[in-house]
C-alpha cells in the first residue's frame, strides 16, 4: 500500500488495484480552434493541465498502474446525442462543422486526444456519449475485470465530466483521488467549487491531491 498526502486526509491505495483515468483531454476542448474556444472560452486555462498530466501519466506507466483515457463524442449520425444536449451551445453545436472537423463527432480530428497525452498500446480508450465515463460505456466492466478498487482522476472539465465521473465512481464503490493541477475549468471559480464539493464532509465523494504528491509517492 502507498499513502499520499491529500485532503481531507491521506489517501491510501494499492498500485496493483488502482487505475489512472484521464478524462476528455481532447483537441476540441483543449486546443485553439476547438469546440471550447468556439464557445468563447479561454483554452489556456485547460492547457495548464497538460504538463502535470504528462508527468502523472509517465509516472503511472512506470509504476505499472492501469491507464484509461476517455473521449466525449457521438456517432456521425448523432442518434446517440439527445436533443437536450444537441441544442446547447448557441450557433456552435455538436455535429456542426469546425476547424478540426465536425464538433464532438467520433473519428474527427477534434474528437481525438491531444498528442502530449496520447494513449499507447494496451491503454483502453472509453468513448462516452455523456458527461460521466460510466454512462452507456463498458468502463465498470473493464475495471471489475482488472480488480480495480481505486481511481486517480485527471482531465477536464473539473465541474462537469471529472465531477460527474467521480460521483458515478463513488456510487459504484470506487475510492477516488482527484489531482487538482491535473484538472481545470474554463471558469476557475467552478474548478475550486467542484474540488471543494468532492472533499467536503470528510471526503463525501473522494480525495484531492496534486501531481507532485502522486509522482513522488509512486517513485518511492
Amino acid at each position: 500500500m502507498k499513502n499520499i498526502k491529500a485532503e481531507p486526509f491521506d489517501f491510501s491505495f494499492n498500485p496493483a488495484t488502482s487505475a489512472l483515468i484521464i478524462i476528455d483531454m481532447q483537441r476540441d476542448f483543449v486546443e485553439p480552434n476547438g469546440f471550447g474556444e468556439l464557445l468563447g472560452n479561454d483554452v489556456a486555462l485547460l492547457r495548464s493541465t497538460i504538463e502535470p498530466c504528462r508527468k502523472v501519466l509517465q509516472a503511472a506507466r512506470a509504476a505499472g498502474l492501469m491507464v484509461i483515457h476517455t473521449r466525449e463524442g457521438h456517432r456521425a449520425d448523432l442518434t446517440d446525442c439527445p436533443p437536450a444536449k444537441l441544442t446547447r451551445g448557441g450557433k456552435t453545436v455538436i455535429g456542426s462543422a469546425g476547424p478540426m472537423g465536425r464538433i464532438l463527432v467520433r473519428g474527427e480530428q477534434g474528437h481525438d486526444i491531444i498528442p502530449e497525452l496520447y494513449p499507447i498500446a494496451g491503454e483502453p480508450v472509453i468513448d462516452k456519449p455523456g458527461k460521466g465515463a460510466f454512462y452507456q460505456t463498458d468502463l465498470h466492466l473493464i475495471l471489475q475485470s482488472r480488480g480495480i478498487k481505486s481511481l486517480i482522476i485527471c482531465g477536464v472539465t473539473t465541474e462537469v465530466c471529472v465531477n460527474t465521473t467521480a460521483r458515478e465512481a463513488n456510487d459504484r464503490g470506487y475510492e477516488c483521488l482527484i489531482l487538482d493541477d491535473c484538472t481545470a475549468s474554463y471558469f476557475p471559480e467552478f474548478h475550486q467549487a467542484a474540488l471543494d464539493m468532492i472533499k467536503a464532509q470528510g471526503g463525501i465523494v473522494g480525495w484531492v491531491s496534486s501531481s507532485a504528491e502522486l509522482v513522488s509517492t509512486l517513485a518511492k
